[in-house]
């Protein structure tokens, strides 16, 4: 994001912090009033400021106190402006760079203990010969194993300046003593392209998870990678992405419309009107494609789904996305802190703004899925209504709305299966994760001998002992069922955890082909 000059926007809510430079203040004479040396008002922020500085009647530490009104200000104002403290700017800001400096590891808190789950191909970490499965105990010499540690305080043990070096000491089943490693921090890697492969001879896959600075190279690489496997067209799937740099999501648009195409424009009012068109020939100006979309599918997800919409280019499926039409710039605050603001609004090619309402209530905005579920819209779109006033024509003649997301050309609503029932509430509480997570970690190297996912799908067996365990921790849970759907919950949770075990073992790209026969999305977009 560029950096610009201070907005007055910017300035009304710089005054919270009190940087506003050259101004002293001093008592007037007759003690009735405060006055500015070189004349001019006084705002009511630095008025409430200076006295409670001079005159309050304790110490206080004016910083917190400017943190905290400049916090309140922006809650106020709008859901995604946001104040960010030093230590928490880095870890956002690191999060959309395409990498961070560590020791190249993915890990969960197991147990109240830190587990690998993989290591980074050609990292720091794999070539010390860490594995997946080990536990770390040790941390230099803190012990980190049984402590109740969270995740932000491994994080800050783990990360590092490129060239550092941590020392761990690490269990690993079926060895008695704790092995030691010392491992030089690195350049790591993040990607955003989750998985891309070949659903069938003809049918690409890609699914994006977020959008990075490098997302636009990782999607071109993976297109170039499903071409030559003989990809004719794509299933392009944002559900769950709830977006970053605008810019990565142009240039995506970009490859699937053709040169002089409106992608996207933005005002706002302090900014002037922004139209941004498609510059080159895309990649996929031919390619039949169809763009998958959820509640969770937001911002920048919204940009690219709203362009290839508004320019009768694919077809959009799913259900309507999140509804975030705000475009925020980051500003440095020249204490590690920074300010995220809202400055415009971004339209789609047909001059809707697709942002939905929003009353002041962040938590209540954050989870507006919950009332669409409980409207009804989760199961049907007929539940959905649209004001005559949001109403917008596509070239092609196609009705468009906005004012709350990106409405799908096709609507997969949630499945109100009750047969259903037992099955998506062990899910939910999480016992067949953690079951195909045990599992995993005890048979780790049976599993590797299928050696690879599609070998794991064929022979890999789930067993009616395998079948019991579960029952008896959602039993232990008080999850009840009925027959019928215990016997449809068996068939299903055979499935995920064949597909949840790829995952642990042989990564993120292997679960995704083992869950695609309960993908109730993909099998609609196949269908056609």
């Amino acid at each position: 994001m560029k950096r610009k000059y201070l907005t007055p926007v910017f300035l009304a809510v710089a005054v919270a912090f009190g940087v506003l430079l050259g101004i002293i203040i001093a008592r007037s004479n007759d003690g009735k009033g405060y006055l500015i040396n070189k004349g001019g008002d006084m705002n009511l922020v630095d008025k409430v400021f200076y006295l409670i500085e001079n005159e309050y009647v304790d110490t206080v530490n004016m910083h917190e106190l400017q943190v905290d009104a400049v916090t309140s200000v922006i809650d106020k104002m709008d859901p995604h402006s946001e104040y960010f403290k030093p230590e928490i700017l880095e870890e956002v800001n690191e999060d959309l760079q395409g990498s961070f400096e560590g020791i190249g590891v993915t890990f969960r808190i197991e147990k109240d203990t830190v587990t690998i789950i993989s290591t980074i191909k050609g990292g720091p970490s794999e070539k010390c010969g860490i594995k997946a499965g080990d536990r770390i105990v040790y941390v230099g010499d803190s012990l980190i194993a049984g402590v109740k540690i969270t995740n932000p305080r491994v994080m800050k043990l783990l990360k590092g300046p490129r060239g550092t070096k941590v020392n761990v000491k690490m269990f690993r089943r079926g060895v008695n003593d704790l092995l030691d490693f010392t491992i030089t921090r690195d350049v790591i890697p993040t990607y955003s392209v989750d998985v891309a492969y070949m659903l069938n001879e003809t049918t690409g896959y890609i699914k994006l998870e977020k959008f990075i600075a490098t997302t636009h190279k990782e999607f071109v690489n993976a297109v170039k990678k499903l071409q030559k496997q003989g990809m004719q067209k794509l299933i392009f799937d944002l559900r769950g992405n709830a977006g970053g740099y605008l810019v990565e999501a142009v240039d995506i648009a970009d490859e699937f419309l053709p040169k002089g195409s409106l992608i996207v424009y933005t005002q706002g009012e302090h900014r002037d009107r922004q139209y941004i068109f498609a510059r080159r020939h895309g990649m996929l100006e031919d390619t039949p494609v169809t763009i998958l979309i959820d509640e969770g599918s937001a911002s920048a997800s919204e940009i690219v789904a709203g362009a290839l919409q508004d320019n009768d280019r694919g077809t959009i499926v799913g259900r309507r996305s999140f509804g975030k039409g705000l475009v925020q710039e980051q500003f440095d605050l020249g204490d590690g802190a920074g300010l995220r603001l809202t400055v415009a609004r971004y339209y789609t090619p047909t001059g809707r703004c697709i942002q939905k309402p929003y009353d002041g209530d962040r938590e209540k905005y954050i989870l507006e899925a919950y009332d669409r579920y409980e409207s009804g819209e989760m199961f049907s779109a007929d539940s959905i209504r649209f004001a005559d006033s949001l109403r917008y024509i596509t070239p092609g003649g196609k009705t468009v709305y906005g004012g709350g997301g990106i409405m799908p050309d096709v609507y997969v609503p949630l499945k109100q299966d009750s047969t259903e029932f037992f099955f998506n509430k062990i899910v939910n509480a999480s016992i067949v994760f953690q079951y195909a997570f045990d599992y995993s970690d005890a048979h780790r190297d049976e599993i590797l001998r299928y050696g690879d996912e599609k070998n794991l799908d064929k022979k890999f067996v789930f067993t009616e002992k395998m079948w019991n365990d579960i029952l008896k921790e959602a039993k232990e849970k008080k999850i009840t069922g009925t027959d019928e759907q215990k016997e449809v919950a068996k068939k299903m949770a055979a499935q995920l955890v064949k597909a949840y075990i790829a995952r642990n073992i042989f990564g993120d790209e292997a679960f995704y082909p083992l869950y695609e026969p309960m993908d109730e999305m993909l099998k609609e977009c196949l269908k056609n």
